[in-house]
């Protein structure tokens, strides 16, 4: 019966089929947290055990060191006006070891954790993404990353100390005009041929584009598909993909040109070669690693994508959080600060929640991978989820700052990472395929706890396995169908908690939402089956309820991990109760559009009705609005936390600095304010800002006049910072726009 069952799913493709290409990217890495909420039942000890790591001391000092150093040299308008990283700031990332943090200590690199490097790009990328390049790309998927882990010994003594040293520039040729996201279907080639000397080589010709440091590189890693008619490596006629090294100079290579991409000007173009002619030994890995380009790629794009693009982004969040906080407080209208108005608090509020939200699933799956893990679907909802995010929340940003984020300029905070969001969106899988094919699509297949095995049985034709597998998936499916309904009449209480307390209602919930999450993919599987390659829209909501399930859980994770802050628990609810309302919202969507028979109709209609009355969340309480919001809204501990690791420019400076001093007056101040605020209410002082009545105060003697100088010098340090730039008709119209100091009014100064 078991046999002609399987004969059956295989010939009426019931089973997702599944190409080496794809083998290969589901045999990638290793299912995590992930996996937990597949099965429908996760065990919250087990992942409230998973570490979430700290800096080590020479980390630490790296970060607050050098990385603040570097920062504090870059002017980032300028570089943004014209393009050009200073010499002095690539000598200085070189001398100090930022493109060898990858590379391992024998080999002279710094050999820091996933954790530290992901800190200090968050850092540098937050303050100039051009100058973050110089730093990210080195350390990402490239030279140092591949030969550290698939390089013959003779490679690695070569290249990484070079690389680390930064005698090597590298960039890594993926992408080309007909393979984007589908990097599989590459069609740079690689030709194995005799020389006339009798040795074996390559002949290369490829067409490559948008790859960041191409014009400045003198270090290509290229991939491309390797033909070898005559199997003169021993591979057959067809290798496959490979990795190989050139280096600049090599004839037939030409690179130095530019593409122009929006928002800052990082060095970024295409890579072309017209018969160019390698050694096999060139190959990363040498001739043994002939064809194995794809793997090579998919093992460290597994928990690769967790790091640079998520550490651009979250540390983007977290330096939105800090001057937004800060300009909705020094910022006056109607007689109020503005981040008192419920409208803009709300926006506040949602900005606090998501830098800490989003700090807390890069804590935690760096931390994992550091741990040995290499988990692509976290990986990919991760980049996908953060580099979303970070647009909307500089959208939000330039709300509250209203006309002050929109003219450009020197003195824009916000403005040049909002236009420069969507390169996060769009690069190493862009977000629409990674959010539709990988994180449900991969996630499906890899993590849930039978499907790969049954997939695997099939095709391999074993009657037995099927046989245990199959059984297993259905006992599978019907214990989730009860966990889904005794836990959704409980709303989760039945699911129980590991920890006491306002935190343990969030564990309740997911743990509903999972046996949920779970049951629909069983569904999606059983009566959708191998179609579900070509639904996008219903794997994309299958996929927004898996990303908002990990990342309510790195909130609770790190809510854990600091000691359960009392400050913190309004932005754990607020996280919480947002993210469970993603989750709600994703599961509603699919019932809606679950076309299948007789389980379709069920679920648009009697179970979705059920669904809408006993909702997950309904989103954050209007209650919990001020106390998320004042998180960011006022120096201290906690305002620290949540702008943990970010560059602070020095007070002064425009934009950023002169900003963050108006706030620390602004919260200094607080004393004097909160004495006009008590004279008004007992009356012996009339209404109005408390600027307004420094002199009638002086004069009654409700504060002093050091007291008095205090107040002032914070208010106009306030008028200062809310100023934006004024530019001539000649600085206008003229080659570059940057205001001469002392000629374009109160705003005429120099970069942020």
């Amino acid at each position: 019966m078991f046999s002609a069952l399987m004969k059956f799913m295989r010939s009426n493709n019931v089973l997702p089929r599944i190409s080496d290409t794809e083998r290969q990217a589901l045999e990638a890495g290793t299912v995590w947290v992930d996996g937990q909420f597949f099965s429908g039942n996760p065990d919250f000890k087990h992942m409230l055990d998973e570490p979430y790591n700290r800096l080590s001391e020479e980390e630490q000092a790296f970060l607050d060191g050098p990385a603040e150093e570097l920062c504090r040299m870059v002017d980032a308008y300028e570089v943004e006006r014209t393009r050009k990283v200073p010499e002095a700031i690539i000598d200085y990332i070189k001398q100090q070891g930022f493109m060898g943090m990858i590379v391992p200590r024998e080999y002279g690199g710094k050999g820091f954790s996933t954790l530290a490097m992901s800190a200090v790009m968050a850092k540098v990328n937050a303050y100039s993404s051009a100058v973050g390049t110089f730093v990210v790309i080195p350390n990402s998927l490239g030279a140092a990353e591949l030969l550290k882990h698939y390089g013959t010994e003779e490679q690695k003594q070569y290249y990484l100390p070079r690389l680390a040293s930064g005698e090597f520039v590298p960039c890594f040729g993926l992408t080309e005009p007909g393979a984007g996201s589908d990097a599989a279907s590459i069609r740079a080639e690689g030709r194995v041929f005799r020389d006339d000397d009798g040795e074996v080589k390559i002949r290369l010709n490829f067409r490559k584009r948008y790859i960041t440091l191409a014009p400045v590189a003198n270090l290509i890693s290229l991939a491309f598909r390797l033909r070898d008619p005559d199997n003169l490596l021993g591979k057959g006629a067809d290798p496959g993909i490979t990795v190989i090294m050139l280096k600049k100079g090599t004839p037939g290579l030409h690179a130095g040109d530019h593409h122009v991409p929006i928002g800052d000007g990082f060095y970024n173009g295409p890579i072309i070669g017209e018969n160019v002619v390698a050694s096999p030994e060139q190959i990363i890995g040498g001739p043994d690693y002939a064809g194995q380009g794809w793997r090579m790629l998919m093992e460290q794009l597994a928990g690769g994508r967790a790091v640079s693009l998520p550490a651009g982004a979250i540390g983007g969040m977290k330096a939105v959080a800090g001057v937004t906080g800060a300009y909705s407080m020094i910022r006056h209208q109607f007689g109020i600060p503005i981040g008192l108005m419920e409208g803009v608090q709300d926006k506040v509020a949602g900005i606090a929640a998501m830098a800490y939200l989003f700090e807390a699933a890069r804590v935690y799956s760096c931390s994992a991978i550091d741990n040995g893990e290499q988990p692509p679907v976290v990986s990919a909802l991760l980049k996908s989820s953060s580099t979303e995010y970070i647009q909307r929340l500089l959208k939000d940003g330039m709300d509250v700052f209203s006309g002050a984020g929109v003219m450009q300029g020197p003195n824009n905070i916000l403005g040049s990472g909002y236009s420069g969001a969507p390169v996060g969106i769009t690069v190493e899988g862009a977000n629409i395929m990674t959010r539709t094919l990988i994180i449900f699509g991969q996630g499906a297949t890899r993590c849930h706890p039978y499907a790969l095995p049954l997939v695997h049985a099939v095709e391999d034709d074993d009657a037995e396995a099927f046989r245990k597998n199959l059984l297993g998936w259905l006992r599978h499916s019907l214990s989730n169908w009860g966990r889904t309904k005794v836990r959704g009449l409980t709303r989760g209480r039945s699911a129980g908690s590991p920890v006491d307390g306002p935190a343990a209602t969030y564990y309740r919930r997911l743990a509903w939402a999972s046996s949920r999450f779970a049951l629909l993919t069983d569904l999606a599987m059983y009566f959708i089956g191998g179609k579900l390659k070509a639904r996008g829209n219903l794997t994309g909501r299958y996929a927004d309820a898996l990303t908002w399930q990990v990342l309510a859980l790195a909130t609770l994770r790190r809510f854990e991990a600091e000691g359960r802050p009392e400050a913190d628990l309004p932005l754990v609810q607020y996280a919480c109760e947002y993210a469970l309302a993603r989750v709600q919202e994703a599961f509603e969507g699919i019932h809606a559009n679950f076309d299948a028979p007789l389980v379709g109709w069920w679920l648009r209609w009697p179970a979705a009705l059920f669904l809408r009355l006993n909702p997950l969340s309904r989103g954050p309480a209007d209650r919990l609005i001020p106390e998320a919001a004042g998180a960011i809204q006022a120096l201290g501990e906690q305002y620290d936390r949540i702008t943990n690791g970010m560059a602070r420019p020095e007070e002064g400076t425009p934009g950023a600095g002169r900003l963050l001093r108006a706030f620390r007056l602004h919260h200094e101040a607080q004393t004097v304010v909160a004495k006009i605020s008590r004279a008004q209410q007992s009356r012996d002082l009339p209404r109005g800002l408390p600027y307004e009545q420094i002199d009638l105060a002086l004069e009654k003697r409700v504060i002093s006049e050091t007291e008095a100088q205090q107040l002032r010098q914070a208010h106009e340090a306030a008028l200062e910072a809310i100023e934006v730039d004024v530019f001539t008709p000649e600085e206008y119209f003229g080659s570059g726009v940057k205001p001469a100091h002392g000629e374009a009014g109160p705003a005429a100064v120099a970069s942020r």
